[in-house]
């Protein structure tokens, strides 16, 4: 035989095999878990000297071992003659060996001919998911073929070996039965138990037309639950279209074997009373109400020493019924219940499961077509739009658009499905252009499904027509919100007139999966952890769901007022959390705000599109210093640019002037921060100007201060100075300690540059404790920087290094990338002085990188001089 290395070998024989019908055996050892509990010292040999019978009969016979999952073996062969060669001898072989304790393996093996796609070594596609269904029907020491293998030996079959015909079987998630025959060969068990397939108990489950993608954890799990001898009721839980029934039918697919009395599909979708669920089980068991005694009665009297599970679909408009099926399973002890609902049963004993949407593609990372394929949400959308259009193939021009419809479309089942459809006219990029208004878009769904899952529109209107008149007007006025809401923001700005408390209300919602409660992955493991309080839950809105209630919001008349309430709030939101981003609460206030960020949006875009100028420069100069912090420097000028220019137009008031003013002032600090300075300049003294004419003595410094800062960087350190000493000398007039504390950071900063290091130490370290009593850790982190430049200039490398360290981990706490990227680069100087070009080299592209993100013109140049 040749040798090859591991990989030459897959390489070299996967090259001799056909490009059409491949045989492929799929082996498995039945019981595996069991005998590893009870025999764990014996099983390691054991298991060594079966993975050697199973390799060597393989390869014997030219089969290619192209997958091991467990103690399972994948083998793909060139003829179906050699295949089931081969697998005639694993059984001989596993039968003749002596294997001591554990008293030998029970290998079940399948063969199966068709087409697959072949692709880094391993194979995909509907023959694989068909021979491994056919495999787990099989008992160990058994063989089976399917229709395509048993064609291709028909003729070809060793002397002594016969096929017993099994006849047509229904596979777990197939939508087409299989046509089974078992080999029946000297030395070989012939005698088996009934198949394990979905014929073999007794059951009703539909077949399933596609396959279920992406879902293998919940089936896992769900059927985890199941299996528990304590849990008799699990209600899988979720929106509109996120695939809750085909994940059911699929669990009860892979119990059936678990439930010696069978499983039975429930369809309540069709009706709405709940005095008819118990007629409509009694009626999928094929149970006949005869009279004589109360249909309750009969059925409890059924179920009551049966080992059963029931599927009961589509819950939420019956679930009324609840206490009907609590006497169903307080009457039958081993009748177990798996319901899909849009809303919670309230039972006791009840286990909740809610179903997510499909996971996603990493949006911060640039991903492989194979990377892409991997996410659930795309490979889905590819499956579906095969079906529509067999060309279709992911490739390098549509990937981006695939994996942003996706994202668009929520991740949920239905929609990606509907989507998919639309594949047969529409190119991915196409599609995603008319995804403005997916409701619209999203139609088409296949004729044989029920009305409410032919179009998005339908699966959301489904749970709307099943809410209250209060529950319909908090819905739709929750659709105003962009990212979701916090308790307080949905009270003040959704809870006027409503006939029902807000925080009932929200509940419900949830509890009928309209809303999500959502808490930040990072906030719930710092109270778990004990150095965090507790905090509001938020509450989301997919916006699939999101663009119906802006409909039901439209179609109620109080659109306007809503937007209004909402601009309010996040405007007080906005002009409150200003002063607190100098303060040492300013990290909980710069999260809350990025967590607002979409509503802030929002609110701006409306105020804007409204005429409500005032209240977009509010809004806009109370978020300079954010933006500024977060990096967001070329969206917020493009706001305040906007603002700037409606406020043209307008007569200025007493407030509006201020507001006016601090707006110039917010694009200024945003333009100079980019190295922009021919657009810093005119803006501050825009801001000057009304600031002078309003008498804001505090406004005029904080601007001077600006203006200085610009003629620094510009080389102009006489002018520098000159707005430095105005400025500090209003603010030290006027006592304020935090403008103080930046002029002496500036001050320092100039000397620096002009070589005097000494006084430029002096005044950075009394910057840094003024800003250290004051609790601004971005002012600490900022004069932490420049002074661990001051200190490199005399030589302190030891000192500098630890100060920017310091700086960093604050500004990555603070999660300020303008900050991080002036740290690395004083780092990567340090280390340079130090001797380090490797490191230094290295933390200069950090650097770089980061100002190349925030368009920092001017730092960019420095970095690459």
């Amino acid at each position: 035989m040749t040798s090859y290395e591991p990989g030459e070998r897959m390489e070299a024989c996967l090259s001799n095999l056909p490009t059409r019908i491949i045989t492929f055996l799929f082996t498995d050892i039945e019981g595996s878990t069991r005998l590893w509990e009870q025999h764990p010292q014996e099983m390691r040999v054991a298991l060594a000297r079966h993975d050697e019978i199973v390799r060597q009969a393989l390869e014997a016979h030219g089969g290619i071992i192209f997958k091991t999952v467990g103690d399972a073996f994948h083998a793909a062969f060139s003829t179906a003659p050699a295949a089931l060669a081969a697998a005639i001898a694993i059984q001989r072989t596993l039968l003749a060996e002596e294997w001591g304790a554990i008293g030998g393996f029970r290998v079940r093996i399948a063969l199966h001919s068709g087409a697959a796609e072949e692709r880094d070594g391993d194979y995909f596609g509907p023959t694989l998911n068909r021979i491994a269904r056919l495999r787990d029907a099989a008992h160990g020491g058994q063989i089976l073929l399917s229709l395509a293998a048993q064609q291709l030996l028909y003729s070809q079959l060793p002397p002594g070996v016969t096929l017993r015909d099994l006849g047509r079987r229904r596979l777990k998630d197939l939508a087409h039965p299989e046509h089974i025959f078992q080999v029946i060969a000297p030395g070989l068990l012939s005698d088996f138990p009934p198949l394990r397939t979905l014929d073999s108990r007794p059951t009703n489950l539909p077949a399933s037309p596609t396959s279920l993608i992406g879902r293998e954890r919940e089936v896992a799990a769900i059927s985890a639950l199941l299996r528990r001898q304590d849990v008799r009721q699990v209600t899988l839980t979720g929106p509109a279209g996120t695939g809750k029934s085909r994940l059911a039918l699929q669990v009860a697919a892979d119990l059936i074997d678990d439930f010696e009395d069978g499983v039975f599909f429930v369809a309540l979708a069709s009706i709405n009373d709940p005095a008819l669920v118990l007629s409509t089980i009694a009626q999928s068991l094929g149970l006949k109400d005869v009279g004589g005694q109360p249909l309750a009665e009969s059925l409890k009297s059924f179920l009551h020493d049966k080992e059963m599970l029931l599927l009961l679909d589509n819950f939420e408009q019956v679930v009324a019924a609840a206490p009907l099926i609590a006497d169903l399973l307080a009457t039958a002890p081993r009748l177990n219940v798996l319901v899909t609902s849009r809303e919670v049963l309230r039972l006791y004993g009840e286990h909740e499961f809610p179903v997510q949407p499909l996971a996603l593609p990493d949006p911060q990372q640039t991903a492989s077509i194979d990377a892409l394929l991997r996410a659930p949400a795309v490979a889905l959308f590819v499956e579906r739009a095969r079906a529509v259009r067999p060309d279709f193939s992911l490739n390098a021009e549509n990937a981006a658009a695939v994996a942003a419809l996706c994202a668009r479309l929520d991740g949920l089942p239905l929609a990606i499905e509907l989507a998919a459809a639309r594949s047969k006219l529409l190119a991915p990029q196409a599609l995603l252009a008319r995804l403005d208004s997916r409701l619209r878009v999203l139609t088409g769904g296949a004729r044989d499904l029920p009305a409410r899952q032919q179009t998005l529109r339908g699966a959301i209107a489904w749970s709307y027509d099943l809410l209250d008149e209060g529950e319909r007007t908090l819905f739709a006025y929750l659709g105003v919100f962009i990212g979701g809401c916090t308790l307080d923001a949905a009270e003040t700005v959704a809870g006027e007139g409503l006939p029902m408390d807000i925080l009932d209300g929200l509940t419900s919602l949830a509890d009928k999966s309209l809303l999500r409660r959502y808490r930040d992955p990072q906030e719930e493991a710092t109270q778990e952890s004990g150095t965090g309080g507790a905090s509001e839950p938020r509450f989301m809105m997919l916006e699939t769901i999101r663009e119906y209630a802006l409909e039901c919001l439209a179609m109620s008349g109080k659109e306007e007022e809503l937007r209004q309430r909402h601009a309010d709030y996040f405007l007080a939101l906005a002009e409150g959390a200003e002063p607190e981003l100098r303060g040492p609460a300013q990290v909980t206030w710069l999260e809350q705000l990025e967590q607002e960020h979409d509503n802030l949006r929002a609110a701006l875009q409306w105020a804007l599109d409204s005429g409500e100028v005032e209240v977009a420069l509010r809004i806009g100069g109370a978020l300079g210093r954010f933006w500024l912090a977060r990096g967001y420097l070329s969206e917020g000028r493009a706001w305040l640019t906007a603002a700037l220019a409606a406020a043209r137009l307008r007569q200025r008031s007493e407030s509006y002037g201020a507001a006016l003013a601090k707006a110039f002032n917010a694009a200024g600090n945003l333009a100079h921060t980019q190295g922009d300075y021919a657009a810093a300049h005119p803006l501050y003294q825009e801001c000057l100007a009304i600031r002078r004419e309003l008498g804001d003595q505090l406004g005029i410094a904080y601007v001077l201060n600006n203006l200085g800062s610009v003629a620094h960087d510009q080389g102009n350190y006489e002018q520098a100075r000159a707005f430095y000493e105005e400025s500090l000398t209003l603010c030290r007039e006027l006592r304020d300690r935090r403008g103080v504390a930046s002029l002496l950071h500036n001050r320092g900063n100039l000397a620096k540059d002009q070589g005097d290091y000494a006084s430029a130490i002096a005044l950075l370290e009394e910057s840094l404790t003024l800003r250290r009593q004051l609790g601004d850790r971005w002012g600490i982190a900022m004069s932490l920087t420049n002074l661990a430049l001051a200190v490199l200039y005399q030589g302190d490398n030891r000192r500098s290094i630890e100060l920017c360290e310091e700086s960093l981990a604050i500004f990555r706490d603070l999660r300020d990338p303008r900050g991080m990227a002036m740290s690395l680069n004083n780092l990567s100087f340090a280390a340079l002085a130090q001797g380090d070009v490797e490191r230094a080299a290295s933390l200069s592209r950090e650097s770089l990188a980061l100002r190349r993100q925030l368009g920092d013109k001017a730092r960019i140049a420095e970095c690459l001089e």
